[in-house]
């Protein structure tokens, strides 16, 4: 809901690191799969009870997702390096609830479970509906230049992105914050499904 709007603001100073590292010989594949690994780094940190040094990886992540694609505008944007951004993203997303789920299983799995049953209903319409659009030559650049179709909707990136930071910040709230952010990814999904249905079904 957020991302277009926060899109002018962060773009700049994105850009301008994306330029520096590029003229550096850094690629924006060494970025995005750096920061992958980086951000997988919550898991062990969640499972041993450190949900700060969590959130530090996380940034981190967070922050390579933004860079790679700043690094590959200012070299050669390529479809395996939008393929690997999307992809990892949404291994990253599922992982971190499931490191709370590690933290305090009796306390933390069945929201955890729940978050990612609604990751999976974002991924899947936000992915379905790219992969259409794409077959029928549709394009935005409403969230900035990308690889694929970016289907907007009430929980995208910034939303996530609160919600990773508020959780480490709070990890006693992660039952009542995963539940009542699994609840507005099942808004997001119905949203999209309707619009995809709309879009495609003439």
């Amino acid at each position: 809901m957020l991302d277009s709007t926060l899109r002018p603001l962060i773009d700049p100073p994105l850009n301008y690191l994306g330029a520096r590292l590029s003229k550096a010989g850094v690629t924006a594949n060494m970025v995005t799969v750096a920061g992958f690994f980086i951000g997988l780094l919550s898991v062990p940190a969640l499972a041993l009870g450190h949900p700060l040094i969590a959130l530090i990886a996380i940034g981190l992540n967070r922050l390579s997702d933004g860079l790679d694609g700043a690094v590959a505008r200012h070299s050669h944007p390529t479809d395996a390096g939008g393929y690997l951004d999307i992809v990892f993203d949404f291994i990253f997303y599922s992982a971190v609830p499931f490191g709370f789920a590690l933290m305090a299983p009796q306390e933390n799995a069945l929201a955890a479970a729940f978050l990612i049953f609604s990751f999976v209903g974002t991924g899947c319409s936000f992915l379905a509906y790219a992969i259409i659009a794409a077959k029928r030559g549709l394009s935005t650049e409403i969230r900035g230049r990308k690889s694929f179709y970016y289907l907007g909707g009430l929980t995208e990136g910034t939303e996530t992105i609160a919600l990773l930071f508020a959780i480490c910040l709070l990890p006693g709230w992660f039952p009542i914050l995963a539940y009542i952010f699994g609840g507005l990814c099942w808004v997001t999904t119905a949203s999209r499904i309707w619009a995809g249905w709309g879009t495609f079904r003439h």
